[in-house]
């Protein structure tokens, strides 16, 4: 029973055990953390191992863990090489990173915390059957992107113009902005891509909005730049009539 609440909480939808080769020589079961900013994401680890605990996986008595931070992309690799060195049983991580994560290991359990969409995304076959050795939890992103485009829309019928702020270094982004543009075409919306690659960009290319026709605005962006502390400057949606 308790083997089997593990799984359910490691990710939340693992689908297969974990490997029995390191617990059958008596070395506790190993969750490997890989995740990108330790200031970001340490609370959420700290709320998952709450709830291991509350399920009696213990550190250092039922289970072990091995964090790892990343900073960034660069070295997803390198960490996912470890983690199978070591090896670890389960690895969860952020959804960016599992591409490169899968390519280091086709055996030990991928688990990723959230993606925003990992069927456009290619980490998995399905929502209902992800196949190989990944699952995880969807934000859906790509269905909201268009989503936003048509309650935007309801807000400001003469709507003509739509600024999409565009994070160029997550990959989630060209997905949104395809379904966004599918959705703003079909309304006769002309889409705007502001292009940032991190947080300090926000306030420039807003600027350049400056004296241009009234727009309105949107975002795909990764979750580093919206959550790092040099994102201080108010972002507000601008809704405005225009006139073509």
């Amino acid at each position: 029973m308790q083997r089997r609440a593990f799984i359910t909480l490691v990710g939340g939808a693992i689908a297969w055990p974990l490997a029995a080769r390191g617990q059958s020589a008596g070395k506790l079961a190993t969750i490997g953390f890989l995740f990108a900013d330790a200031a970001i994401f340490t609370p959420w680890i700290a709320a998952f191992v709450e709830r291991l605990n509350a399920l009696g996986w213990i550190e250092g008595r039922t289970v072990a863990f091995e964090h790892r931070w990343s900073n960034g992309p660069a070295r997803d690799a390198e960490i996912a090489a470890e983690f199978v060195r070591l090896p670890v049983d389960v690895i969860l991580t952020d959804g960016p990173s599992v591409p490169i994560v899968k390519q280091a290991t086709s055996t030990i359990p991928i688990v990723f915390a959230l993606a925003s969409d990992p069927v456009g995304g290619g980490l998995v076959a399905s929502l209902a059957h992800p196949g190989g050795n990944v699952t995880g939890l969807s934000l859906q992103s790509t269905d909201l992107a268009g989503k936003r485009i048509e309650l935007l829309r309801e807000a400001v019928s003469h709507l003509r113009r739509l600024a999409v702020m565009i994070d160029v270094g997550f990959p989630q982004s060209a997905l949104e902005m395809r379904e966004a543009g599918a959705v703003a075409r079909t309304f006769g919306i002309e889409i705007v891509p502001l292009e940032i690659r991190r947080a300090k960009d926000i306030v420039p290319v807003f600027s350049k909005l400056g004296g241009s026709a009234p727009i309105s605005s949107t975002c795909s962006a990764a979750r580093r730049i919206w959550s790092t502390k040099s994102c201080t400057a108010p972002i507000r949606t601008i809704c405005q009539s225009s006139s073509r």
